[in-house]
This record gives structure tokens, sequence and C-alpha cells, in this order.
């Protein structure tokens, strides 16, 4: 077995692009379910309409790259506006209905052959990073120690990466320890208490709803641009579901939960599936082929969380007080 390629890809998934995308995600997640008591099953939604803003600004309109951002946000904004208006006054599980079912329904737009001209189709749209690895500083070469190291543009991309999800951990602190994060405690806790003192409820579950929706654009910008791509399908509800995953291993209301989950939750899946693919490669495990290893990993780290919920379903850091929302 290469016990080396295993390595060095494990190491590569503790600190690599996919932990920036759902450590942003995840932490968006946090916001809305771990600290307000908000069921977003569509948090996938805010980072396509995201990156596809990015890519359309860019590709089809020919704006610079720093507009593509600022339309990507914007559309972030606006999709909450959307989902929150008709929503935030009921109960949690419509939110859930509502989100979820957006989601499905951008994406669907996004690879509509109506629009196909806009938004490139299943195809989607690509080669709209060239301006961000423009400002690289750093020349080519190789970053790291030994083969645990990345070229100028990856290592690029998660020196941006990481800063913004340290920013994201400072603001989302800030936030929580102010008195503003303190009814968004609350209104998880009971919000018709909070309502009975005067705190316009609507309001900061609109304002957590936006924020959460925008740190998680965050994560869509990143994703287009390592993949230097965005298609529609890769938007789907396990990216959600991934985040929601996430936010719940690292331990929910937590600042740090969902980065530390997110690297927990890729190192297994990466080390779960080389190890297996090396296994069956070197002839250690002979009733599966590898093929089948791609499934049997899904179904191993599955095995693995249902497990922690049974024995620990407050995460890492987490506290069985901040998965109790009030649902009413």
């Amino acid at each position: 077995m290469d016990w080396l390629t295993i390595l060095t890809t494990t190491v590569h998934a503790a600190i690599g692009w996919e932990v920036v995308v759902y450590g942003l995600a995840a932490i968006g997640v946090n916001i809305h379910f771990g600290y307000t008591g908000l069921l977003n099953f569509g948090q996938a939604a805010f980072m396509a309409v995201a990156g596809y803003g990015l890519a359309v600004t860019i590709v089809v309109i020919g704006l610079p790259f720093w507009v593509g951002i600022l339309v990507g946000l914007a559309g972030a904004v606006l999709l909450a506006l959307l989902l929150g208006v008709p929503t935030l006054r009921l109960r949690a599980d419509y939110l859930a209905i509502v989100t979820i079912a957006a989601a499905e329904i951008i994406r669907l737009i996004f690879r509509s052959v109506a629009f196909k001209e806009t938004f490139g189709g299943s195809d989607g749209r690509r080669g709209f990073n060239n301006d961000f690895y423009e400002i690289n500083p750093f020349p080519p070469g190789h970053y790291g120690i030994g083969p645990f190291g990345f070229n100028e543009r990856t290592f690029w991309l998660l020196v941006v990466g990481w800063v913004t999800l340290a920013v994201c951990c400072a603001v989302v602190y800030l936030l929580m320890k102010s008195p503003w994060g303190r009814v968004l405690k609350a209104i998880r806790e009971d919000e018709e208490a909070v309502r009975s003192l005067g705190k316009n409820v609507f309001s900061y579950k609109m304002q957590s709803l936006i924020l959460g929706g925008v740190i998680g654009a965050l994560g869509g910008f990143f994703y287009g641009l390592y993949n230097g791509s965005v298609q529609p399908d890769v938007f789907g509800t396990e990216m959600t579901f991934f985040a929601y995953t996430i936010v719940i291993l690292g331990g929910a209301a937590r600042v740090l939960g969902p980065v530390v989950g997110a690297m927990v939750f890729w190192v297994l899946f990466v080390f779960i599936g080389n190890f297996l693919s090396e296994a069956v490669r070197a002839g250690y495990i002979t009733v599966i082929t590898e093929t089948q290893v791609g499934p049997i990993r899904y179904a191993l780290v599955g095995l693995g969380f249902i497990l922690l919920l049974v024995f620990r379903p407050q995460g890492i850091f987490g506290d069985k007080r901040e998965i109790a929302l009030d649902a009413r």
C-alpha cells in the first residue's frame, strides 16, 4: 500500500479548498441553525447565486472581477429577502420547506435550456478566475514541505480562503458576544418571550438569514475560483446537507465548530476512500472492487456520523442545549 499517497492526500484534505468552501457554508448554517434556530435547507442556493453572479458578470457581461463579487453578494442578499419575507413570520418548518424548494428551483433555472446563453445550461460557466490569479503575489513554485505542499495558484487561493475563514469566525464571535447576538440566542430558545420584551423578532431573523447567506455565498465564490467553473448540478441538496453535517460534527453555536467540523469531515472522507482504494489495489481487501469504494465510503462515513449522533449528539465542541431549538 502507498502510505505516502494516503498521508499526503489526507493532509491536503485537512487544509484544502474543500475545507474553505464547506467551512464558509457551515459558518452560515451555524448562524441560521445554531444561533437563531432557523432551518435553512437551501444554503446551496446562496452559494450558487454567488458563484453564478461572479461568472455571469465577468464572462457574459464583461465587467471586472470585483464587480462580479459585489453582484454575487447582492444576489445572496436578495435571495435571503425573497425567502425570508413570506416565511420568517411563520413556524420554522415553513422556512425549511421553502428554502429546500427554492434551492432546487434555482438549480433547475441555471441548467435550463431557455437560459443557456446566460448561465451555460448543464455545462455551466468557466473562465472567470483569471483576474483573481493575476493578483497572486506568490511567484511560480512549490509551497510546502516535500510532498505536503501546493503550487502557487492553489497556495494563493488557500491563503485568501483561510484569511476569509478567520475573519468570518472573528465577526461571528464579536456579533454573538454583542447584544444583537444575545437576542438571536434568545429567539432560538423562546421567540415568544423575546417578542414580549418588545423586540422585532422578524427583523432579527431576517438579519440572521442575510448574514448567514452572505457568508455561505463566499463559499460559492471560492468553489468557482478554485475549479475555474460553476455548474448547476454541483449546487445540489447534498451540499447543504454536508454543511449541516459539518455544523453538527463540530458543534452547533460554536464559533470554531464549523471550521473544525469541515476539517474532520474531509479528513475522514478522503482517508477512508484512499485507504480502501489502496487496500483493494494491494489485494488486502477482495470482497469489493475499486469501483465500489465510492459508495462504501459514503456508507462508512454515514455510519460514523450516526454513531456520533447516538453517543455525542452535541458534536465535538457543542452542548446538547444548543441543538434543542424551538420550532414553534
